[in-house]
Order: structure tokens, then C-alpha cells, then sequence
């Protein structure tokens, strides 16, 4: 509890109630958040209540509030304005702040003899340098590119004191390499190639092919056929190259496609840039998990677009949703760049691809951090936006139940983090409390106990031990095997134990595969989901096998157990410390008659009927 907070609340009491920006201080002064508002007072307000309704993040943040300061505006818009260039001014630790994966990068020539053409970031080794280029991503498309036209080498083979020492690589044989390394190609020729490059990179493609097709027409004249030839095929690559590449896309106006991928630590946005019909720049913005927003987009289009030129600004902006103040933002671009600016979310057609294409390079600067794979994490960010969930999953349980008829009724419950099984969290349920098949009941049984274990290690004076016992955590995310019944039968339990993680059930078709998620009350389809229908299928598929997996071992063990009471002074008891002892029929064999005599407390003779009626069981 903040013990400014009488003061905060008299003080807010008397605020305007017109747009405005206001700001939040600690007690050294230092900013904490910026925010805006249409009414000052309400916006305020909500932040100093006596009993209010905040996430962690915004509790955090408000239990630091000594003071804060307001500027009132003529308008909503001016708001925006000014909350963008305030926040990029202070930087506050709660807001949205840009950092980007940019830098100074160069374009390196190293020193000849034969010359390698690379993408740095510094200037530090010997060589020349073009640049600086503010975007690493067109530093290395132009040496990608150039190396690639010019068949320059890309290896690492230390040139002339490799000459003749191994076969040439692979980009020799498919063309993509002039194989220097064969020591066939003079230091002179070898220059006058990265000259070329180099002129490529300065002049662009137009002026370097007027200027080969010169000296074509004069190794012709000549009579020097190898060489007009070899410049006429360099020509046509460079014509290529500017007629259809990767990177070109045929778009109608210039365009930004903006995307972003999430963890619950870190949030990354890709920003991808078409201009001309071609893809001309790409960069990525890292967002720490501190700001004060479910919607990071909202805060970020603004501030990455505030202070823009004209010429930097696009005509379409791709996202995949529109913010909540798309109209506001809308006339802030416009104004902004001279010419109209729309916001909009492509459903299909090429829009589409490039901002799935967006969405592929967050998830896969974001998967560098979090040690999973792009596709993993577009998956968890998929399944938790159809269920709903404010971030995606990153602790999975599912639970299955499987039995024979009445008899060997179990439970397996599966744990999947961060897209990936989590098999020393696995746990298996004996299903105590019912004695016919039911598997409502079952369902209801398991999710109730181990429910109870988390309260129990979370009551007063506990001290909950996360290494010995995974059931002292909570998960972001049950699935229950089943439909609409089993969520129907288990959300009550939830509700009883005031626990509050979302529920959900697994569908399956009659050819037993995953095919929808069932709610409380319906089903939320998969059929155009693939990546979370992906993940479901194998978090069904592992809770299933392992469900199904104990139900066999238990029915197994319950036959041996009705074998074994058929000598006479070997009851239930007895004849389950025996299978609990010598875990195989191989163990069991083995054993002694002095040995089971022990571990069942039997007499010798009890012992000795028992040795020869185990004698009589089939080898596992």
C-alpha cells in the first residue's frame, strides 16, 4: 500500500476533466510512467482507488507514486503527440520503450590481394569500408547479393596459400562461385572483379552494366571471346537480379507490415519496410515486460512513427489487429506525412503472406532468446489468442483418464512448457474415490486432489518447495481429454477452490484426432488454426499414450495380484507388497523361498506353494 495515497487521491479529486498527458513520479523525482487521456480526472482516478483492480505491473508501478504532474491539451490528438515525444525524451521504465536491433554497420573490402566482401559492424579490422548504413539487414543483403552476382568467394579459405589444397565447395559447382581456391583465376582478374562489386554497391545496377557492356563490345572487338562472354553473363545476372528477387514483392504502394511475437518475459516487434514494390529495410524492437499495457502495439505505432519525415512515412501500414484508437492514429499519420495513410488487417492475398512474413522474423529474433524455435512459439501464440489468454502459455497441464470397464481405472497428467514436454512433471493418478467407470467422476476426482496439494502447500506457514513437488505451481493453461461434459463437470472445482486458470477440453473426431477446443457452454474450431492444431495434436497424442500406458502396467499388476491369491494365506495385501517389491515377473521368479517368506511375513510352507505357483507364470 502506497502511504501517499490520501494525497494522491485529494489531489486527483481536483483535476480537469479535459485531454491531457500526465505523469507519474517516484519520490527522487525520477519519471516513472507517461501516460494520456481523454478525461484527466477519471483516467487518474483509476490508478488511486482504495481497493483497485490492478495487475502486478500497474500495482508495482503505483505503490512507487510519490507525485505526479499533468499537462492539459486542446485535444486528444495534441495528447498523443505530446505523450510520444515525452516518453522518447524521459524513456520511463513502465512505457514501452523502443529498443531496436539497430547499430552502425559497414560494408567491408578487406585488403588485397584477392579481397573478401563482408557485413560488419565495426570498423576496428583493416580494409575499406562503405557505409555507415543505419539497418544491419540491408548491409548484409547488399554483401549477400554482391557476392552472389560476382560469384565472389564466401568461404573461409585463406587465398593464395590455399590455392590447389581441395576440391572446390558446392557454390562452385552451381555457379554461385568463380572457385578461386582452384588457383586458376590471376590476383589481377581477381581485382578487377571486386572492382566491380564495389561499383556495383556505389552506382547501383544501371551505370555497372552500361559500364560492362563497354568493355564486352571491346573484348569482342578483340577477338577475346572468354572474357565477352563472361562479362555477358555478368550482365544478364545483374538484369536478374533487379527484375525478380527474394526480396522483391509486387506491391502497389509503399508499405509497412508490422508484427509481433510474445513470451511472458519479452515482447519482440518486427517492422518490415516496402518501398517500390521491394523490400528495402527490416528492423526488430525488444520490449521488456515491465510496461503497462496488455496491447504493446498501441503504445508502439505512435512512438515509432512520431518524428518520422514525410518520405519515411508509408501510404499502408499491415497489422494484425487494429488498435483501439485506430481513427486517433490514423489522422496523426496523415497529418504527418502529407497524403493519406491507412491502417489496415489483411485477411488473404500477398498483404497477407508479407505480414505472416513479419510475424515469421519476430518469432524468430524472439526464439533466439528463449531457446525455442520461431514455429514453437507461433504456435503457443496462436493457441493462447483462440482460447483468449492475455499471453501465450508457457506451463501446459492435460489430463486424461483411462481405464478397463471398472477395473484399473488411472489418470495421467501431462506437462508441456514452453511447447516442449516437460516429462519430470509427469504425474499419475490412481483413481480411488469411485468404484464403476465414470469418467466425469474421475476427471473431477484427479483435478480436485491435485488442486489440493497446491493449497496445501501454499497455506499459512507452508513453504513451498518447487524442486521436490511440481504441484506447488499452477499452470497457465488445463486441458482435460474430452468435451464440452468433462470442462462442464471440472470448471465447478475451480470455482469451489477459488482457483483461476483457464479451462479448456480437447475434442476428438471419431478417427480419434484433435478437432476443436471445448468451452464451458460449446466449441472454438481448429480448422484454420494449423499451428495450434498442431500443438494440441501432441499434447493429446502424450497425454493419451501416457494415460493409456499406466492403465496397461496397473492392469498387468492387478492380474499378477489375482494370481498370486489363489495360495492359500496370500490375500490382497500381501500379495500387493509382493508386486510392489520385485517389480517384474523376472524379479519375482528370482526370488527365494526364504526371500518371499520375508516380504510377505508367510511361513516356509505358505512361501514354498507361493515359489511354485510364481514358477508357473508366463516370462514377461
Amino acid at each position: 500500500m502506497n502511504p501517499r495515497l490520501p494525497y494522491l487521491q485529494e489531489k486527483t479529486a481536483c483535476l480537469t476533466t479535459e485531454p491531457g498527458v500526465y505523469i507519474m513520479k517516484n519520490k527522487q523525482e525520477k519519471i516513472l510512467y507517461i501516460g494520456k487521456a481523454k478525461n484527466l480526472r477519471n483516467r487518474v482516478t483509476s490508478y488511486f482507488r482504495d481497493h483497485p483492480d490492478h495487475t502486478a505491473k500497474t500495482a508495482a508501478m503505483v505503490s512507487q507514486v510519490h507525485d505526479y504532474d499533468f499537462i492539459v491539451t486542446g485535444s486528444e490528438y495534441e495528447a498523443l503527440i505530446l505523450e510520444c515525444s515525452l516518453i522518447k525524451q524521459h524513456k520511463p521504465p513502465y512505457n514501452i520503450l523502443l529498443k531496436d536491433d539497430k547499430g552502425y554497420h559497414y560494408i567491408r573490402i578487406s585488403p588485397p590481394p584477392f579481397s573478401r566482401i563482408t557485413a560488419e559492424v565495426n570498423t576496428s579490422a583493416p580494409g575499406e569500408y562503405l557505409g555507415p548504413y543505419m539497418s544491419g539487414f540491408v548491409a548484409k543483403q547488399t554483401a549477400a547479393e554482391v557476392n552472389r552476382l560476382f560469384q565472389l568467394p564466401t568461404c573461409g579459405k585463406p587465398f593464395p596459400s590455399a590455392f590447389g589444397k581441395q576440391r572446390p565447395c558446392l557454390n562452385f559447382h552451381i555457379g554461385q562461385c568463380m572457385g578461386t581456391c582452384r588457383g586458376k583465376i590471376s590476383a589481377a582478374a581477381y581485382a578487377e572483379t571486386v572492382c566491380d562489386a564495389v561499383r556495383f554497391i556505389k552506382n547501383g545496377g544501371d551505370k555497372t552494366i552500361t559500364l560492362l557492356e563497354e568493355r564486352m563490345t571491346a573484348a569482342a572487338e578483340r577477338l577475346d571471346f572468354e572474357e565477352a562472354a563472361r562479362l555477358r553473363d555478368r550482365i544478364s545476372a545483374i538484369r536478374r537480379a533487379g527484375e525478380s528477387q527474394d526480396i522483391v514483392d509486387a506491391i502497389p504502394e509503399d508499405t509497412d507490415c508490422i508484427a509481433m511475437a510474445q513470451s511472458p518475459k519479452t515482447s519482440v516487434i518486427s517492422v518490415m519496410m516496402y518501398r517500390g514494390g521491394r523490400l528495402c529495410d527490416q528492423t526488430s524492437f525488444y520490449l521488456t515486460d515491465n510496461a503497462l499495457t496488455d496491447c504493446p502495439l498501441d503504445e508502439f505505432i505512435p512512438q515509432y512513427y512520431s518524428g518520422k519525415s514525410c518520405k519515411d512515412l508509408p501510404r499502408t501500414i499491415l497489422l494484425e489487429q487494429l488498435p483501439e484508437e485506430a481513427e486517433l492514429l490514423t489522422d496523426m499519420l496523415r497529418k504527418q506525412a502529407g497524403h493519406a495513410v491507412t491502417l489496415t488487417v489483411p485477411q488473404k492475398g500477398i498483404r497477407h503472406r508479407l505480414l505472416m512474413r513479419a510475424k515469421q522474423n519476430a518469432s524468430e529474433k524472439l526464439s533466439i532468446q528463449s531457446g525455442r524455435t520461431g514455429k514453437e512459439l507461433l504456435e503457443l501464440e496462436e493457441l493462447g489468442r483462440i482460447m483468449g489468454l492475455s499471453h501465450p502459455p508457457v506451463r501446459i497441464e492435460a489430463y486424461d483418464i483411462s481405464n478397463l470397464s471398472s477395473a484399473a481405472m488411472v489418470a495421467g497428467m501431462v506437462v508441456f512448457e514452453n511447447g516442449r514436454p516437460l516429462k519430470s512433471a509427469y504425474r499419475r493418478f490412481t483413481i480411488k474415490e469411485i468404484q464403476v467407470q465414470n469418467d466425469y467422476a474421475a476427471m473431477q476426482e484427479v483435478i480436485r486432489r491435485r488442486l489440493m496439494e497446491y493449497k496445501a502447500a501454499h497455506a499459512e506457514g507452508n513453504t513451498p518447495d518447487t524442486e521436490k513437488n511440481s504441484f506447488v505451481v499452477l499452470p497457465d493453461l488445463i486441458l482435460l481429454d474430452g468435451g464440452k461434459g468433462h470442462v462442464s463437470a471440472v470448471a465447478p472445482i475451480l470455482q469451489e477452490l477459488q482457483i483461476h486458470v483457464p479451462l479448456f477440453g480437447m475434442v476428438k473426431d471419431d478417427k480419434h484426432r484433435t478437432r476443436a477446443i471445448a468451452i464451458y457452454g460449446g466449441e472454438l474450431s481448429l480448422r484454420d488454426k494449423p499451428g495450434a492444431f498442431s500443438l494440441l495434436t501432441r499434447i493429446q497424442d502424450e497425454v493419451h499414450r501416457y494415460a493409456v500406458q499406466y492403465m496397461k502396467a496397473k492392469h498387468k499388476q492387478n492380474s499378477y495380484a489375482l494370481t498370486l491369491t489363489e495360495v492359500k494365506g496370500i490375500g490382497e495385501q500381501k500379495a500387493r507388497k509382493l508386486l510392489l517389491t520385485y517389480k517384474t515377473r523376472r524379479q519375482l521368479k528370482a526370488a527365494t523361498i526364504e526371500e518371499l517368506a520375508k516380504t510377505a511375513a508367510v511361513s516356509l510352507a505358505t512361501a514354498t506353494a507361493l515359489h511354485a505357483r510364481i514358477a508357473q507364470l508366463p516370462d514377461d
